[in-house]
């Protein structure tokens, strides 16, 4: 025979099972927000991500204004010299003074020349282009600079080609 309920015990079940409903929907209410709070937050993070890559761009784009601001000075200072240039004596002082002023905007940029002649060969900085066996100099010492090289800061932006003393070359 089946079991008769009790109606208090199922008033006080029904009860329970409101306010566990209503609960589960508290819950899912606040898990909606979160999501829509998550989306809000990838959302400004990709826009995040786009303007600092467009920013990144602008400064690549840009990052050598400066420079080419002072070389601009240089060149008019060419045409200057081209345009004011009366003799031979007057085109050698202006390219010697262009020529200076050059350089100083390349070593002020952070440009050194590699030290070569009578230097020990290094091969993270020079390389050897011809060897001689030659009395003057130490094996392994550097003879002759056949092509500058140049420094960037701390960085070997181009390595010096030399000729370097090989002793007992046979």
């Amino acid at each position: 025979m089946p079991k008769k309920e009790d109606p208090k015990e199922l008033e006080k079940c029904t009860r329970k099972l409101e306010r566990l409903k209503k609960e589960l929907s508290k819950k899912e209410d606040e898990i909606e927000e979160y999501i829509s709070h998550l989306q809000r937050l990838q959302a400004d993070f990709e826009n995040y991500k786009k303007q600092r890559e467009k920013q990144e761009a602008q400064i690549i784009e840009y990052a050598n204004e400066k420079l080419i601001l002072k070389l601009v000075d240089v060149l008019e200072d060419m045409e200057r010299a081209i345009d004011n240039c009366k003799s031979l004596r007057d085109f050698k002082d202006g390219l010697n003074l262009i020529y200076r002023k050059f350089n100083n905007i390349l070593e002020k940029e952070g440009l050194q020349r590699i030290p070569t002649k009578g230097e020990k060969f290094d091969p993270f900085k020079h390389e050897a282009v011809q060897i001689e066996n030659h009395e003057k100099y130490k094996n392994g010492e550097i003879i002759e600079e056949i092509s500058r090289g140049y420094i960037l800061k701390d960085r070997i932006i181009k390595p010096s080609f030399v000729k370097v003393c090989k002793k007992d070359m046979g």
